[in-house]
């Protein structure tokens, strides 16, 4: 089987700038739980924007789930992102005005293949997710504006895993979260990647997840560039 993400000879720069990654390969196999660490200004998010495809690298090669993704086009590469990878996003990304029901649920209605892995209808897997992370179900039809921010960072993993994808990206998934809601919110990460069968890129600075990991990466280490990202 092929690697779920494959990296060989990449770089990328911002214009007008010196380069910023420069990583001779990176794999992650099916199934394969990664954690990345890396200070802030390391070049994790840009990284992450890379694989999901968000931006593209001047050089090098970027197979994901057997796709070059330097091969495709922005809508191509948009339709991969949709269809077989759950991002949690730093920021959340969600949806201000939409419940929490209806965020969470979002993520099916551009994705036939995230529909198809259901084995339930849609809002009962919703349901699923947002009860094992914790959330009470008086928040469920809730705009997610309402909510405090560890609340909405619970909703965007849900959002993030539901339908199954393949490949799981976390760009610092549990800094807004308690210790027992840290706890909750990477219990059932690692259990839905695991009954998937999906990979998971998880980047973070907290040192105390390293050991939940099978495989752990310093980006200064791997990162071949010596030049740091402003503020990310």
């Amino acid at each position: 089987m092929s690697a779920l993400v494959s990296i060989n000879a990449l770089s990328f720069a911002w214009p007008g700038q010196a380069t910023l990654l420069k990583i001779n390969e990176l794999t992650l196999t099916h199934g394969e739980r990664l954690f990345i660490r890396g200070p802030s200004g390391s070049g994790k998010s840009t990284l992450l924007g890379l694989l999901a495809g968000i931006l593209q690298p001047d050089q090098g090669s970027l197979m994901i789930l057997g796709q070059d993704f330097t091969r495709l086009s922005g809508h191509q590469r948009d339709r991969v992102r949709a269809d077989h990878i759950g991002y949690i996003f730093q920021q959340f990304n969600l949806l201000p005005y939409l419940s929490v029901m209806e965020n969470v649920t979002a993520a099916l209605t551009f994705s036939a293949h995230k529909r198809k892995r259901l084995s339930c209808p849609a809002n009962q897997e919703a349901a699923r997710l947002l009860h094992a992370l914790q959330l009470p179900e008086a928040l469920w039809q809730q705009p997610v504006h309402k909510l405090s921010i560890g609340q909405q960072q619970r909703v965007a993993a849900a959002r993030a895993l539901i339908g199954r994808p393949p490949l799981v990206i976390a760009d610092e998934p549990t800094s807004a979260l308690d210790a027992d809601s840290r706890a909750a919110f990477m219990q059932l990460l690692f259990a839905e990647c695991e009954h998937a069968g999906s990979g998971l890129i998880f980047v973070s600075h907290d040192a105390g997840l390293e050991p939940l990991f099978s495989r752990v990466i310093s980006l200064n280490q791997l990162n071949g560039a010596k030049h740091a990202e402003p503020g990310l």
